[in-house]
């Protein structure tokens, strides 16, 4: 079943297009992870969505209500954890859930019972009486979480919720994640970490304000057509562009203290490649990151054609 659905949906900002004719479906149930680098239109999305923006075009639809047209509707309906979400700093983990329960007319026995189990569930237990200012990074987002959950929606939009947070922190993050999931919630989290989206169960790949890919991270890494190689080089900074120049070759990019060559094979081989600079080489499954590189260089590609 379909619970968030985008149709067209488009945002411009004078010349500017942030978002542009984008389609998109989740399932109930799902985890839906929005990916791309700083300005691809991840949070523009999230906003069109929750109806915190009007788009310039299209519709968006949560759990059947046109959020242009019934966004009290989709209010009940989400969940939305901003970047900064709004935490009140002199006040007590306790004191912040009382007050956006207040807000969301959550109250009495249900809200005690709520916030228990929902600090049960974060591990913030022993947290309560601190106050939110002298919480560390991941345990501000799980209060913000907690916050957001607190009347109990049915789509949680979070947008990138674990930047800046340690491993660690992003690992329970996501458990936590798994565990709402687990119980129905459908959730659609923005991250700049292709790592953190192979946890999702889809992904959706934006750059420059287009949905360049969408589908499971699996099927994204056997979609690539151009096979992807670790190199080694002994003068990189002569031999990359002499590489980059050859017929088929896509492009020879930085991956940690290595570098990937992606190229097309019907084109070209990786055997008259080694010809014409020497370098050493082994073929890898690509990551995500390297799929999402080699098709953002596409696309760029493709509009300056």
């Amino acid at each position: 079943m379909t619970i968030v659905a985008a149709k067209g949906l488009t945002r411009r900002f004078g010349a500017l297009t942030a978002v542009s004719r984008l389609d998109l479906e989740v399932q109930q149930g799902e985890i839906f992870a929005l990916v791309g680098p700083d300005g691809a239109g991840k949070t523009t999305t999230m906003r069109l969505l929750c109806g915190l923006m009007d788009p310039t075009e299209g519709r968006a639809i949560i759990a059947g209500h046109d959020v242009s047209k019934e966004l009290d509707a989709v209010k009940d309906q989400i969940g939305y954890m901003a970047q900064r979400f709004g935490l009140y700093g002199d006040l007590t983990v306790d004191e912040n859930m009382a007050f956006y329960g207040d807000l969301f007319g959550v109250v009495g026995r249900e809200r005690q019972e709520l916030t228990g189990r929902l600090l049960q569930m974060t591990r913030m237990e022993p947290f309560r009486k601190r106050q939110a200012a002298k919480l560390s990074g991941g345990m501000k987002q799980k209060l913000a979480l907690m916050c957001t959950l607190l009347h109990k929606p049915r789509v949680l939009f979070l947008d990138e919720p674990t930047n800046g947070v340690d491993p660690v922190s992003r690992r329970d993050f996501w458990a936590i994640l798994y565990q709402l999931v687990s119980e129905g919630l459908t959730v659609l989290v923005s991250t700049a970490y292709l790592d953190e989206a192979e946890r999702a169960n889809r992904v959706g790949m934006m750059h420059q304000g287009r949905m360049i890919r969408c589908d499971s991270p699996a099927a994204l890494k056997e979609s690539l057509e151009e096979s992807c190689y670790r190199v080694h080089f002994a003068r990189p900074e002569e031999a990359r562009p002499l590489l980059e120049r050859q017929p088929g070759v896509l492009g020879v990019y930085h991956a940690g203290v290595e570098y990937h060559l992606f190229v097309d094979e019907r084109v070209n081989t990786i055997e008259n490649l080694e010809k014409v600079t020497p370098f050493t080489y082994e073929r890898i499954t690509p990551s995500l990151e390297d799929v999402f590189i080699a098709l953002a260089r596409k696309e760029e590609l493709a509009r300056a054609a």
